[in-house]
């Protein structure tokens, strides 16, 4: 339900010095999501090319290793943490809630622990469950836009579950949802994705704002980076505009809107401006 994000537990880059004081497990620690964030990202580099065999064997001998890190030190939350995160990378779900969920007993305050306990919940369809978890992780890290854009999204795509839940009304719902998408949006202004959806959210209030929908479209207009793009912005500005009455401001816009792939969705609006069959 909730799309994941690559998202490293131990912030590493290249040619940074090992921390002064660090004892074993730490080293260990940081030794191994060096290995795990090195092996994804050449897996994402060769993509189809990926050698599979080779590929599985390093990722066994990591969680092995891994494993060993969490036998030997089972007070380490951090360690339960980028487990339980690597885990779940490898759709080991089950074995990945039960260590993340270790980790979150030894320490309660890892925002990013929160967050992929509440991916791993609105993945198996327990929103209602998945939701706190996001809050409890905005509250830790509250710049943190990722977490905001996956309370919105939950709250978004499974909306009619919570508002069967007695402490939702579609009033809180959509301000909740809303302004999770908007936060997300301005925390991470170059996150084109993230701008586009809180766009889109307007579409899903009850009582929306179109005016403030449409200056959202244009502002993003500005911000496409093709021609494909920036008339699908206009197709969303047209359409907020016929919501608006203002058919004459649609029709210009709907006429500068020339892609190909976008010919259906520009005709559909077109014909919302037809005047009605006389019987």
């Amino acid at each position: 339900m909730v799309v994941l994000f690559g998202l490293a537990l131990v912030p590493l880059h290249a040619g940074d010095a090992e921390p002064a004081g660090q004892n074993l497990a730490e080293r260990t620690l940081r030794r191994l999501a060096e290995q795990q964030r090195d092996l994804f990202a050449t897996a994402a580099r060769q993509g189809e090319n990926l050698d599979e065999g080779s590929f599985r064997q390093q990722m066994q001998a990591l969680a092995h290793d891994y494993e060993l890190l969490v036998r030997h030190n089972p007070d380490f939350a951090a360690a339960f943490a980028a487990y339980g995160y690597f885990l779940s990378k490898t759709d080991m779900r089950k074995e990945a809630a039960a260590i993340l969920l270790k980790a979150n007993q030894l320490d309660p305050d890892i925002a990013l622990v929160k967050n992929q306990l509440g991916n791993l919940l609105a993945e198996d369809g327990k929103p209602l469950q998945a939701a706190p978890y996001f809050i409890a992780a905005i509250k830790l890290e509250p710049k943190e836009p990722l977490y905001h854009y996956q309370l919105g999204t939950v709250l978004a795509e499974a909306r009619d579950v919570f508002l069967q839940a007695a402490e939702w009304t579609r009033d809180t719902l959509d301000k909740a949802m809303h302004e999770a998408f908007r936060t997300a949006a301005e925390l991470a202004p170059d996150r084109f994705e993230f701008s586009y959806r809180y766009a889109e959210s307007f579409y899903d209030l009850e009582k929306p704002d179109w005016d403030a929908a449409l200056k959202l479209w244009s502002a993003l207009e500005e911000k496409a980076s093709t021609a494909i793009e920036r008339q699908t912005m206009r197709l969303h500005a047209a359409n907020i505009c016929l919501k608006l009455g203002k058919a004459d401001h649609a029709k210009a816009l709907l006429a500068t809107v020339d892609e190909p792939k976008l010919q259906g969705q520009k005709q559909k609006l077109v014909a919302q401006m037809a005047p009605p069959a006389k019987n």
